[in-house]
């Protein structure tokens, strides 16, 4: 393991720990929780370094939660949302919840239940600073929710990140994605409907379903968003939800 204390080491170190064996995160833990502002803001100055920064703090702490008898959700919507907006992750002196992670440092300041257009109201000054520039869709495929359907948890540095990225992709769109060519017609998972905004509406979605050669160029199909049953084995947040967005 690494013994650099550099945030996106840490972030990096801390990932690897809890999803190796006999790894021990805590020390991790409090480096992250007593980091410097400044130091944090200096190692991330740029759209991948806290895309990967804050890929591998979201999938590190929902697995570490997961693992506390404490935490772990008891199955209920209550219980998954306490689960998602306790504030129990300690970075550079503020406590996050995996959904300010999520919601507000990944999307960049979106609603949870908002198809991806409303904003999230009152971002935090920290919010402010450290969220991405622009939401990039693709973190949908590479956050944990603790699911055995999951793709396999990576963990990302800012050379190699938007690569991995596209290659998680991949495996869900091979994995979830239905074309019929003689219906022109595709069955496509839930989460792309919840976060419809985040992919840039119909049209959007059409051309990233292109852009990794889930429908051949050109198609413009009819889309049929899958049953959560169909998509994902949630897990722990809920929104797998039929009456939730």
């Amino acid at each position: 393991m690494s013994t650099q204390l550099d945030p996106l080491s840490l972030s990096a170190d801390l990932l690897y720990a809890v999803t190796t064996e006999g790894g021990d995160p805590s020390g991790l833990c409090d480096h992250l929780a007593t980091l410097e502002r400044a130091q944090l803001a200096r190692a991330l100055s740029d759209r991948t370094a806290k895309l990967a920064f804050w890929l591998n703090c979201y999938n590190a702490y929902v697995q570490l939660r997961l693992e506390s008898e404490s935490e772990s959700p008891a199955g209920s919507h209550l219980e998954r949302w306490k689960f998602l907006t306790r504030d129990r992750v300690p970075i550079a002196g503020s406590w996050l919840s995996l959904n300010d992670i999520k919601h507000g440092l990944l999307r960049r300041s979106k609603h949870p239940w908002g198809l991806g257009y409303l904003p999230r109201l009152v971002p935090s000054s920290f919010e402010r600073q450290f969220r991405l520039p622009e939401c990039d869709a693709r973190i949908h495929f590479a956050l944990s929710h603790g699911a055995e359907s999951c793709p396999p948890i990576a963990v990302y540095s800012p050379a190699d990140v938007d690569a991995d990225l596209d290659i998680a992709v991949e495996w869900y769109v091979e994995e979830n994605t239905e074309y019929d060519p003689d219906r022109n017609h595709v069955t496509i998972p839930r989460l792309f409907r919840r976060y419809q905004g985040d992919f840039g509406g119909r049209d959007g979605i059409v051309s990233f379903l292109e852009s990794f050669n889930a429908i051949p160029a050109g198609s413009s199909p009819t889309l049929e968003y899958g049953t959560p049953e169909q998509t994902t084995a949630v897990d722990i947040d809920g929104e797998a939800d039929p009456l939730r967005p």
